[in-house]
């Protein structure tokens, strides 16, 4: 399944080179192996060439706040895409800089022998400008795909909006037809293609070993990165403590989320949001796990789209209000940040 064109943002507009080795999906954003639009298209893509399928999942050195805690979080993930992606008919690529600019040119490399390259399209922190860096570099097709929100930030075309309200009433608008198209809970889902054990940018560029990935505290420790933000004990990234994460929450406090969401000395927070930032989760799925606790069908109950907070969904005021939430002022904020300069 393809993913829908107004998430499709085409950077270097050539046809695929069919005469080429595999299919790559550069993981950037969407660091996850379910509910992926950028992967259900890298996986269409694959799947209609006949060629293997690639996930490089790279972490560089370099970033702003390069730090134990986050580096740590993100290697959490990329240790439960090597187990995911182990059991499928992927190639899955984890590199870990250990210098900065070590990694320079890798993605080139790669990218020469790809019939097409994927990647995720996010409007925030570096990332639009090492996209946009990115194309300007490669000769394959090029696309990146917004897998961001309910709605594709596409949808507004280039329209800023001002306060909550507005933006409410356009999310109500366009919402009910967005969510026709879903991205697929398992992209890799019996898929039958071509397999690749290995590359030969490996030889250059080794991918991370297992144990890199797992002893988290030994990796960090050896990199040039800021020491004195250290890893947090309680909090692990990856799909799995997401979903875990989801699953406390909606059973545990979503029922008191309206109540006391804004007490700051209650603890209703869904603790949601480093797993929604560094893609380890993502809305579609959240949408899917309160469907499932409210009986619900995932189509908006109410006939009222007039901005206002609550009975649009049509369902209890908590799980109301926790859309409002991580749909409304979420959203915004991408498509905020998707309309600057």
């Amino acid at each position: 399944m393809f993913a829908p064109d107004n998430r499709v943002r085409v950077l270097v507009d050539r046809p695929p080179a069919v005469e080429r080795d595999y299919v790559l999906y550069w993981m950037i954003a969407a660091r996850r192996p379910r509910y992926n639009f950028a992967l259900d298209q890298a996986a269409a893509y694959a799947r209609e060439l006949k060629k293997p399928l690639v996930v490089l999942e790279a972490l560089r050195v370099g970033y702003p706040w390069a730090s134990d805690r986050l580096h740590a979080f993100v290697m959490q993930g990329m240790a439960e895409n090597a187990a995911h992606f182990a059991k499928r008919k992927v190639l899955y690529y984890p590199y870990l800089e250990r210098e900065a600019g070590e990694g320079s040119g890798l993605l080139e490399s790669l990218a020469e022998r790809a019939c097409v390259v994927i990647t995720d399209d996010f409007p925030c922190f570096f990332l639009p400008r090492m996209v946009a860096a990115a194309a300007k570099k490669l000769d394959a097709r090029l696309e990146a795909i917004d897998g961001n929100g309910l709605l594709p930030l596409a949808l507004a075309d280039g329209k800023s909006f001002y306060s909550a309200y507005i933006f409410r009433r356009f999310m109500q608008k366009h919402v009910a037809h967005a969510l026709e198209q879903r991205p697929r809970e398992d992209a890799l889902a019996r898929l039958q293609l071509p397999v690749l054990e290995k590359l030969p940018a490996m030889r250059r560029w080794p991918p991370a070993k297992a144990r890199e990935l797992t002893d988290i505290h030994v990796a960090v420790a050896k990199l040039p990165i800021d020491h004195s933000v250290p890893v947090v004990p309680t909090l692990s990234g990856g799909a799995t403590h997401a979903r875990r994460a989801l699953t406390q929450f909606i059973d545990a406090r979503m029922c008191r989320y309206e109540r006391e969401r804004s007490h700051p000395d209650s603890n209703v927070a869904s603790g949601l949001s480093p797993y929604l930032h560094f893609g380890h989760l993502s809305v579609h799925e959240i949408l899917a796990a309160v469907a499932g606790a409210e009986g619900w069908d995932q189509r908006p109950r109410g006939l009222a789209k007039d901005g206002k907070r609550s009975g649009f969904w049509g369902l209890s005021g908590a799980a109301e209000a926790f859309l409002d939430e991580l749909v409304t002022f979420r959203e915004l904020a991408l498509n905020t940040a998707a309309t600057l300069p």
